[in-house]
Order: structure tokens, then C-alpha cells, then sequence
């Protein structure tokens, strides 16, 4: 094969990026809801923020305990079939809530179905995508394809609280689930699992990256459980998992869930407030390409220790900008904090591929598991704190504080950061954990 053949012009790996994009947009979607919608069902049914959100724990959990069994499932069966089935979780779980009348349908379909669905194109699938299509770039497609996640924020947050506002809850159920259902066609046209589908290489890849990626063998669960085994014997694991897990409090958990309800309590209208939360969105789309840029020239750890520490300051001064308009030390706040919001996961890709190599793409997901329980965790004491205090004040504070331990926890890895993470050989993806020898940098 010649090397015009090998290497075109227009690589296809970027049409694959783009499929995975609007996929992760649309599994957005749904998750940009339940922001808009804690008021409303607490209107209708009478059920306390703390029970909504509870089933909002429950769907940030799954969302990421299935991310390391779906990476393993795409490395069995592939990407595109994975990917087809849980955008149509998605589209089922959301439609079905329209019928629900008891808390319990609301933890079953809005905790369950759409969390099994959105955490099979979690991060996890980025990983997978910017592992098995790229090697050079890398980072910056980690970045763009996190974005995604920023973009279906942007793009469906302003369009559910007005449909919320004016047509009900149940519209903007039901406008989730067609979105998500509408790119199905499209992963099934254009979506491919891996460059010999196509007959070339992953884009920059030399001559030593040119075979593709062995089958998995074993079934997936067992091949994500031993992933899981062999890092969790390792110190990096540990400290980029509980790193990440307070990531995941401080944005999903408490920002994603409370920011709107907490900013109604200010006398703030939720329309404003879910602008707001989308303009975080959208500078977040901004914040994690840049650092996808940076992560392909500075040394991860210390990006990470930035961003943790630049965003516990911001949740520290948070409690005092609430007000019942959005005056310009708030906006400003949307901006700054919205740069820093996802900026975390290029960097933290790129550690468990140096860390965990081929294996890192699901290593990844169990990291990204730890995110979500951090969500999870949060999202739920949050509730509660409101419930029983009577302002999310406390909850605020406190995601300050973890913030600035994350900081210190990822500055950790610096120490001995070319200690070997082994491990034998096991089954599936390339279960050997390499030798570290620091972030590949380039002159």
C-alpha cells in the first residue's frame, strides 16, 4: 500500500472525530435536564429536592460506573453498535418519563435507563476514539470531543427552560429523546471502530503504530474488572481517581445540578439562571480545546494542580455573587469557571495512556467511574444540605475546599513521576501496564 493510500490528504479519523461529536451532543442532551426540571417535578408531584436529587445521584453514578464496561464492550463488539444502542437507552428513557407518576419511575428512568445510556458515550468513549484513531493530536481531539459534552449543554439548556417554562416538563422530556434518537442514523452511516475499517493507519501514526489494535478476548466485564485490578495496585491510580473524583463533585454533582435552584432562591428567574449555566457551556468548549492544545506541550500534573486550585478559589467566592440578577461579578464568574470546567479530562487521558498504556482507555473509565461518584455523592448532599439548612451556602464552601485537595493530589504525581506502573500481561486490550517515563513533550 502506497503512502498516498496510508495517509490522505483529508485523513478519515476527522470524519470520525465529527460522528463522535454530535454523538456526544446529543447524549448532552439529557443531561442538561434535570437542572431545569428539579423545580417543576418538585411543583407537580411534591417531591423534595432531596428524593429529584436522588435520582439525579443515581443517574450521574451509573453514568460513570458503565463508562470502563462500555470502553471494554467497544473493544469486544465495537464502537458503532455500542454507541447506536445507548443513544437509543436515551431516547427511551427520556420519552418514558412523560408517564411516570411515582418517584420511583423517576430513579428507574431518569437514574437507570439514562444513565446506562449517556455513560456508554461518557468519557470513556473518548478515550477510546482519540486512543484508537490518533496518535498525534491527541490531546487536542480529547479536548475537542470533551467539548461535545459543553456543546449539548449549550445547545439544549436555553431550549429545555423555555420549553420547560412555557409548554412543560414533559415537552422537553420529549425533545431529549427525539434529539438522541435523530443521530442514531447517522453513528450507523459514517461511524467506523477502528483505521483498518478503512484501510489505513490512525492519523500520525508511524510505522511501529500501523497494526490494529488486537480483539479483546474474554467478555467485557472481566476484561474491565482485571483493568481495574492492575491499576488500583498502582499509586497513580489512585491519586488521578480521587483527583477526578472531586472534579466530578465540583461540576456535575453541585454546579450542574444546584446552580440553577440555588440562584432561584436568590430571586434569580430560572431562564436566567439556565443562560447562565450555558454560557458555562460555552466557554467551556473554548477552555477544554485550549487545554487539549496545551496538554500535547505541558507536562499534565501541573495542569492539573492549576486548574483544581484556580477552581476551588472560584467556588469559594461563589455564595457571595448569587443575586437576583446577573450582574457583572457573576458573569464573570460563568466565564472563569466555565474555561475550567471540563479543562481536566485532556490531561487526565493523557496520564492513563502514559501510565496504563494500551489499557488506558479503560483504566480511564474507572477513573472517570470515580468522577461520577464524586457527582453523585455531591449532587445528593446538596439536596439535603438545602433541605435541612435552607441555603446550598455550605455546599459551595465545601467544593471550595475539596477543590484545593485535588490540586494537591494531582502536584503528587510530580513525586516519582518515573516510577514503573506494572503489571503482567492480561487478557483483552493490552492489560500490561508499560513503564513511565514522564509526559511526552515535544521540543
Amino acid at each position: 500500500m502506497t503512502k498516498q493510500q496510508t495517509a490522505p490528504r483529508f485523513h478519515p479519523a476527522w470524519l470520525v472525530a465529527v460522528i463522535a461529536f454530535v454523538a456526544l451532543v446529543g447524549a448532552a442532551g439529557f443531561r442538561a435536564t434535570p437542572a431545569v426540571m428539579i423545580r417543576p417535578l418538585n411543583a407537580e408531584f411534591g417531591w423534595s429536592l432531596g428524593t429529584i436529587s436522588a435520582a439525579v445521584s443515581v443517574n450521574l453514578l451509573l453514568y460513570g460506573l458503565t463508562a470502563p464496561f462500555a470502553a471494554a464492550l467497544m473493544g469486544k463488539f465495537g464502537i458503532r453498535k455500542v454507541v447506536m444502542a445507548a443513544l437509543l437507552l436515551v431516547s427511551a428513557g427520556s420519552g418514558l418519563t412523560v408517564f411516570m407518576t411515582a418517584s420511583w419511575q423517576l430513579v428507574l428512568l431518569w437514574g437507570a435507563l439514562v444513565g446506562l445510556g449517556t455513560g456508554s458515550m461518557a468519557l470513556g468513549f473518548v478515550a477510546v476514539i482519540a486512543s484508537r484513531w490518533f496518535v498525534a493530536k491527541r490531546g487536542l481531539v480529547t479536548g475537542v470531543l470533551t467539548a461535545g459534552g459543553a456543546a449539548g449543554n449549550l445547545i439544549f439548556l436555553p431550549i429545555l427552560a423555555r420549553l420547560t417554562e412555557n409548554h412543560g416538563w414533559r415537552i422537553a422530556a420529549l425533545t431529549v429523546a427525539t434529539a438522541a434518537l435523530l443521530v442514531v442514523p447517522l453513528v450507523w452511516w459514517r461511524l467506523r471502530d477502528q483505521p483498518a475499517d478503512l484501510g489505513v493507519t490512525a492519523y500520525g501514526a508511524g510505522p511501529e503504530d500501523a497494526a490494529p489494535p488486537a480483539p479483546a478476548g474474554g467478555n467485557a466485564a472481566r476484561i474491565a474488572l482485571s483493568a481495574l485490578g492492575r491499576a488500583a495496585k498502582t499509586r497513580p491510580f489512585w491519586l488521578l481517581a480521587g483527583g477526578f473524583a472531586i472534579c466530578g463533585a465540583t461540576t456535575n454533582g453541585l454546579v450542574g445540578t444546584h446552580f440553577i435552584p440555588a440562584a432561584h432562591d436568590h430571586g434569580m428567574p430560572e431562564t436566567t439562571a439556565a443562560g447562565l449555566l450555558a454560557l458555562v457551556g460555552l466557554f467551556d468548549i473554548a477552555g477544554t480545546i485550549a487545554s487539549g492544545w496545551l496538554t500535547d506541550r505541558v507536562d499534565s500534573r501541573l495542569l492539573l494542580g492549576g486548574y483544581y486550585a484556580l477552581r476551588g478559589l472560584s467556588l469559594l467566592v461563589l455564595p457571595a455573587l448569587f443575586a437576583a440578577t446577573a450582574h457583572p461579578s457573576m458573569v464573570i464568574f460563568i466565564l472563569f469557571y466555565g474555561l475550567d470546567w471540563v479543562a481536566t479530562v485532556p490531561p487526565t487521558v493523557t496520564l492513563c495512556r502514559e501510565y496504563f498504556g494500551a489499557a488506558g482507555p479503560v483504566v480511564f473509565g474507572w477513573v472517570f467511574a470515580a468522577h461520577q461518584i464524586g457527582a453523585a455523592i455531591a449532587a445528593t448532599a446538596a439536596g439535603l444540605l438545602r433541605d435541612q439548612l435552607g441555603s446550598y451556602n455550605w455546599a459551595w464552601y465545601g467544593a471550595g475546599a475539596l477543590a484545593l485537595a485535588a490540586s494537591l493530589l494531582s502536584l503528587m504525581l510530580l513525586i516519582g513521576k518515573r516510577t514503573k506502573a506494572t503489571g503482567p500481561a492480561g487478557p483483552g486490550i493490552g492489560l500490561a501496564f508499560p513503564a513511565t517515563t514522564g509526559p511526552t513533550v515535544p521540543a
